[in-house]
Order: structure tokens, then C-alpha cells, then sequence
């Protein structure tokens, strides 16, 4: 797999040119929550992607007052997303669970020689770019899932504490947000809880409870109970870093870890079809996600830990603007790397596509602080 970060002279706020054609870039999912914040932002920017969807209504409203082109379809028709990817040169799918919509994407990406990019944050879809990467690279196409706060963040500060202690064998990653979660996020989670948690240890993922380990975190300014998830990075940071023993948090209040070992014993429940489309629609009727004013006042703590096996450790932390935001600007950015004409194929982690200093460009970051422990 390459390992060098793509060369490019663009930054993404100076996409567009006066005078140029910019190239075609279709949004798919544009009529959901983290897609039309992406939409409007691209706009503003100057750009004008193909707004894409499987609803009708929705998206030609939103193409209409944003005076964009629309391409409604389906993915399960693979003739009609054929056809709908014509003369794009990148796909950003915004559409979860991902788990249902990326693997038909991307197929379909490289069948028509297209870049594809998601949001997700789930280990599955990771796991296939990776194993699609000499695929990628005879079709002429990049391959990188989590380009939103699904995996940015803690996927450059993987890599910097792996350059900090590069005989590291452990890692561990984890963030803070008190942001409400999108009605996409929500049913991602709501599908994915069954699933149960995941680690990975000397060098496979493997499956553990939910609610698996727990910890005290200072990501700053004192410690909070944080427990293990089964986050992106279990794939992701053993791509960018090669660390053979992985885990990932969230923090939250005191009883967090408490509920979590609870949640597991609902799995069996919550592997039902009916019980979680029950779940999905009541998520559907609490709102669309943060507003603006939640979202400014609510930024995300990310704090990363590296081990040898000497025991010498180094500790990083970061700020990001709140998660939304960053993916909105993190997607935006990699989307005008890659419709730069990029000169490596394949799959690519966003460290690995971007470099490891790519979420401190980003509005509303600070520099990855690490100190050691």
C-alpha cells in the first residue's frame, strides 16, 4: 500500500478558479443532515456538486435553492448508479449506515474509474477499502473512507505518536464531545450496537463486550470516565501506524460504563430487525442533529496514548472544532486533493492521504500537544 501523502498546490478553500471548469463531484446523501451541511458549505465555497439521493423530493428541493445539478437513484440498482456516476470524477457518500451503502459504492467507483469518499466511522467498511486496494490501483482510483471527525482527528494523531515513539505496541485513542448526535449517527449506532465491541490485539481485530475496559482520561483539564468503543481507528490507526494492539473511547458521565454493560446484555434484542427499525424511526422524530449554535459551542476533546515495550509512554492531546463542523471542512478538503489529479491509487487512511499534520489546517483545531507521560 503507498504511504506518501499526495502532492498538491490547492488548498480547498481556493477550489474553484475564474475561468476554469472545475471538475464533477457527486454528494451522495445530500438531503441528510452532515450532507447538506457539506452541500451548503461547498456552495458558499464557490463549488457546485451533483446533489445525489434515493428521495426525490428532498434532493431536488435542496439542488433547486442551491442551483445545483441532482441525480436521484438508488445504489441497489447498480445499472442506474452506473449511469449516475458518468463524467464524476469523485463520489463523497454521506448516506449511512455505511455498512449498507459503501461496499455497493464503491464497486460501482471502480467500475467507472470515480474517487471514492465517505464519513463512516465503521470498522467493516475500513476492513473492505483495505482489501480493495490493488483493486483501486489498476482502476486509477483512491479509496479513503473516514473523512469526516470518523476518522480524521484521531488518525493524524495516531500518526504523530507513532512518529514520537515509533517502537510503540499499544495505542489507545478516545475523544469527549457533549454535541447531540444527527439522526444519521444515531441509526448508524442503533444498527451497529448489536455488532457488540472491538480491539485489536497483536494485529487482528477481535470482538470483545461493550462496555469491554474503562479508564480515566485527562484530555486537559481533569479526568473523565471513558470506556472502550468499537471506533474506526481499530482499523484505520493499524493502517497508518502498523501499532499491533489498538483500542478506542468515548468519554462521558460516571455511569457511562455502567450503561454500556448493560447495552450488552440487550445484544441478543438488538440484533432483531424489527427492534432496531423501532429504534431508527423514534431517532428520526428527536430532530435533524445540533444546531449552528450547538455546534459552535461544543467542540471535541481528542486525547492518544502510545506504549512501548520498554513501558516508556507518550501522551498527545487535541481540540477540534465540533465534530460536524470538522467533517464538513476535513471532507471539503480532501475532496479538492483528490480532484487535483492525484498521482497515487488505492486505499488510503486520511494520515496517510493528507499527512499527519492535516487536522491542525483545519478551522477550529489546535496543534497535537505531546508530552510524556
Amino acid at each position: 500500500m503507498a504511504n506518501a501523502a499526495l502532492s498538491t498546490n490547492a488548498h480547498a478553500d481556493d477550489y474553484a478558479t475564474a475561468g476554469s471548469v472545475a471538475p464533477q463531484w457527486l454528494l451522495y446523501g445530500a438531503n441528510g443532515y452532515t450532507g447538506e451541511l457539506i452541500a451548503r458549505e461547498a456552495v458558499r465555497r464557490g463549488q457546485l456538486p451533483i446533489l445525489a439521493g434515493r428521495s426525490t423530493t428532498p434532493i431536488t428541493a435542496l439542488a433547486k435553492e442551491l442551483n445545483c445539478d441532482s441525480r436521484v437513484f438508488s445504489i441497489e440498482d447498480q445499472t442506474a448508479t452506473l449511469i449516475a456516476l458518468q463524467n464524476v470524477q469523485l463520489v463523497l457518500n454521506c448516506a449511512g449506515p455505511f455498512s449498507a451503502t459503501a461496499g455497493l459504492l464503491m464497486q460501482a467507483c471502480l467500475a467507472s474509474h470515480v474517487h471514492y469518499l465517505d464519513i463512516t466511522g465503521e470498522i467493516e467498511v475500513f476492513e473492505l477499502a483495505h482489501s480493495l486496494h490493488e483493486k483501486a490501483q489498476r482502476a486509477r482510483v483512491v479509496l479513503c473512507p473516514g473523512v469526516g471527525f470518523d476518522v480524521v482527528p484521531t488518525d493524524c494523531m495516531a500518526a504523530k505518536l507513532h512518529e514520537a515513539l515509533p517502537d510503540a505496541t499499544h495505542l489507545s485513542l478516545a475523544f469527549e464531545s457533549r454535541s447531540r448526535a444527527s439522526v444519521g449517527t444515531a441509526k448508524t449506532t442503533i444498527e451497529n450496537a448489536g455488532q457488540g465491541g472491538r480491539v485489536r490485539k497483536d494485529g487482528k481485530i477481535v470482538e470483545t463486550p461493550l462496555g469491554y475496559k474503562s479508564r480515566r482520561i485527562d484530555f486537559g483539564d481533569g479526568a473523565r470516565d471513558a470506556v472502550t468503543i468499537p471506533w474506526g481507528d481499530v482499523s484505520t490507526a493499524y493502517f497508518t501506524t502498523g501499532i499491533p494492539n489498538i483500542e478506542t473511547y468515548i468519554a462521558g458521565q460516571p455511569e457511562l460504563p455502567s450503561q454500556m454493560r448493560q447495552l450488552q446484555k440487550l445484544r441478543w434484542f438488538l440484533r432483531r430487525r424489527l427492534v432496531r427499525w423501532f429504534l431508527k424511526r423514534a431517532a428520526a422524530k428527536r430532530g435533524r442533529g445540533p444546531d449552528k449554535t450547538e455546534r459552535e459551542c461544543n467542540p471535541t476533546e481528542v486525547w492518544g496514548e502510545v506504549i512501548n515495550a520498554a513501558g516508556v509512554k507518550k501522551v498527545a492531546r487535541l481540540r477540534t472544532a465540533n465534530g460536524y463542523v470538522l467533517t464538513v471542512h476535513a471532507a471539503l478538503a480532501i475532496a479538492a486533493r483528490l480532484l487535483e489529479r492525484p498521482t497515487d491509487y488505492g486505499y488510503f487512511t486520511p494520515a496517510k492521504l493528507m499527512g499527519q499534520n492535516f487536522v491542525e489546517t483545519l478551522p477550529g483545531s489546535s496543534a497535537i500537544r505531546i508530552a510524556d507521560s
